[in-house]
């Protein structure tokens, strides 16, 4: 106690009922006497199911209440997280309680509301709890009709009356002591700060008591018309405060259906228990259950779900349907995107297949097209230089394609290889000069040097028969020989080669050939045209 000459109210839990605390009232060392009642809520009503109900009454008459307090909380939604479902054996948690920032007290003739602000501290500063009281609560008689009508449809306090601002204060953020300060005034809506003044103090014991002591020398400074009405507002206010911020017990807004056990009630001489004293029913959820009459025992029924249970399940089920049916829209759209691109993917191959087709057949026919073009300028059979004479182009009836006409301007060799591949005529008649033809220069140019029956065949640079010559060792032996380009009877009679011979020592005599009849025979130097 800070001071027994100081109002003090204790608060004791009643003998009679748990749910009852008596407030004991002293002042300046004077007996404790029973002032006022605290009632709570009784859990087996169902009209206290989920609500925190508390009233402060007379101490005489439960009848009579001075004001009282009813606080239904918030409800956190029931998670969808398929983790937390699976912790809780596969059933969702049930739905928390949360506390409200703010809560009511409604006081009775006159009848006003003082709202209570919950503001949460931060780092160097506690929580604290706001609340304001108007300045004039009663209004002035009056012998008026008029007046009276006012008075009973106006509001009990205007906004615009200059109201008084307090704070319940945390004194230390471990401990459970409060202070309460008068911290200003409030006048439509504006406050003004003053110096705080320390108007009353809250002190919770260790068995469940609590103290709430009133600084009488500041209330002197205290411009608050009902002083009952205050005294009332901070005994209800520091009990609400403590209940639903400051120490908060777990079953606060009665969630559960289990009433608290009864415990000392008074028997009489006959060794029954007396029933409690019916209490105020101003908030419809303070009172004690009508008695009921003995029944004979039945069978238990099966427990039941609570009605917010099935309130979060009905919600999580509708989250499900609405979660799969979202989750169907969005494969739906998938599937057709994805048909769309398959598509469009399956067009732009089956172009891009077309247009290479396309390409493939133009070069093809630029090929063919080339291709006629060179066949039709220089032909197909191959050109011989010194072999057999090769097959003409064979045409799609099995014989063999004409010859390439000779070409305008060529002489001598060009003119011979340009004729080559056509039917060999017969050669010129040959100058007188030159001798006799023999069987070697008839024919084509497969038969040059090339002998006829059984006779002896020697090449141009002798051989190893009767009278040969010795193999020679110019360099161009290979091309004057009988398989070389030049080892035709025209080019060995001509002058150039016979210049060539005669430089190395290999034309000092003419060269001589074997005619029909055995003889050799001297052929003239002469130029074949």
């Amino acid at each position: 106690m800070l001071d027994e000459n100081l109002p003090t109210y204790h608060f004791k839990p009643s003998s009679d009922s748990p749910l009852h605390t008596i407030l004991y009232f002293t002042h300046n060392g004077s007996d404790s006497a029973a002032t006022y009642i605290l009632m709570r809520a009784d859990p087996a009503l169902p009209q206290a199911k989920n609500k925190y109900a508390v009233a402060l009454t007379e101490a005489s008459s439960q009848s009579i209440v001075y004001a009282e307090c009813l606080v239904e909380p918030h409800w956190t939604q029931p998670t969808l997280s398929q983790a937390e479902i699976r912790a809780n054996n596969g059933v969702p948690p049930p739905a928390t309680p949360v506390v409200p920032d703010t809560v009511s007290l409604d006081l009775y003739n006159p009848d006003s509301q003082v709202v209570i602000r919950s503001k949460p501290g931060s780092w160097g500063k506690s929580d604290s709890w706001e609340f304001e009281l108007p300045e004039q609560s009663f209004r002035a008689p009056s012998a008026s009709m008029l007046d009276r009508d006012a008075e009973a449809s106006a509001p009990p306090v205007a906004d615009v009356v200059p109201k008084v601002v307090f704070r319940w204060k945390k004194e230390s953020r471990l401990g459970r002591e409060m202070t309460c300060y008068m911290v200003g005034r409030s006048v439509d809506g504006r406050k003004s700060k003053e110096p705080d003044i320390t108007i009353a103090m809250f002190k919770e014991g260790r068995h469940g008591g609590s103290t709430v002591t009133i600084y009488e020398p500041n209330l002197r400074r205290v411009e608050v018309q009902d002083r009952k009405g205050l005294d009332i507002v901070l005994l209800l206010g520091a009990e609400v405060v403590r209940d639903v911020w400051l120490n908060p017990k777990p079953g606060l807004f009665n969630t559960g259906a289990t009433p608290p056990p009864a415990a000392g009630r008074r028997k009489d001489s006959r060794g029954q228990s007396s029933s409690p004293v019916g209490g105020a029913t101003m908030s419809g959820a303070i009172g004690a259950a009508p008695p009921q009459a003995p029944t004979a025992p039945s069978a238990v029924p099966p427990p039941r779900k609570d009605q917010h249970e099935i309130d979060a399940e009905t919600r999580r089920l509708q989250a499900m349907v609405a979660e799969e049916e979202r989750q169907a829209r969005e494969r739906e759209r998938q599937a057709r995107e994805r048909e769309r691109a398959d598509a469009e993917e399956a067009r732009r191959i089956k172009a891009m297949l077309d247009q290479e087709e396309q390409e493939r057949r133009r070069k093809q026919a630029a090929v063919e097209a080339e291709t006629e073009r060179l066949r039709r300028q220089y032909g197909v059979q191959g050109q011989a230089y010194g072999g057999g004479p090769s097959p003409g182009p064979i045409s799609s009836g099995g014989t063999a394609a004409p010859g390439l006409p000779p070409r305008p301007g060529g002489a001598g060799r060009g003119t011979y290889f340009a004729t080559n591949n056509l039917p060999h005529p017969s050669p010129p008649p040959r100058p007188v000069s030159a001798g006799p033809q023999g069987a070697q220069m008839s024919g084509g140019s497969q038969g040059w040097w090339k002998p006829s029956g059984g006779g002896h065949q020697h090449s141009a640079s002798g051989g190893a028969g009767a009278g040969g010559k010795k193999p020679s060792s110019n360099p161009l032996s290979g091309l004057l020989g009988s398989g070389g380009v030049y080892g035709n009877p025209a080019a060995s009679v001509s002058n150039f080669f016979a210049r060539h011979r005669e430089q190395h020592g290999e034309g000092q005599r003419p060269r001589e050939a074997e005619g029909d009849d055995g003889r050799k025979l001297t052929k003239k130097r002469s130029t074949h045209f």
